[in-house]
């Protein structure tokens, strides 16, 4: 690799926000926030909405959509429409 064009790559600890799971692994990404990893050495930490221990794919958990929420949602916003008359 040529010097002083790379980024600095680095280890870093990623949190999953839903599941509390941490992973050790190495990136260019940086944080203020830092963490005591169990080797004893301090590393950043970034916390990740998702990470593949939460990700319904990965886990095979499938959300349930909530399409009459939707629905009514959208009657409440733009109103509820009539119903078509036949012989037009």
């Amino acid at each position: 690799m040529k010097p002083g064009i790379h980024p600095d790559y680095h280890p870093v600890v990623f949190e999953d926000a839903s599941t509390g799971t941490r992973f050790l692994t190495r990136s260019t990404a940086t944080s203020d926030r830092t963490v005591e990893w169990t080797d004893g050495a301090t590393y950043p930490l970034i916390v990740v909405d998702v990470t593949a221990d939460s990700h319904p794919f990965w886990t095979g958990a499938h959300r349930v959509l909530d399409t009459a929420g939707r629905v009514e949602k959208f009657e409440r916003r733009y109103g509820r429409r009539t119903a078509r008359t036949e012989g037009r």
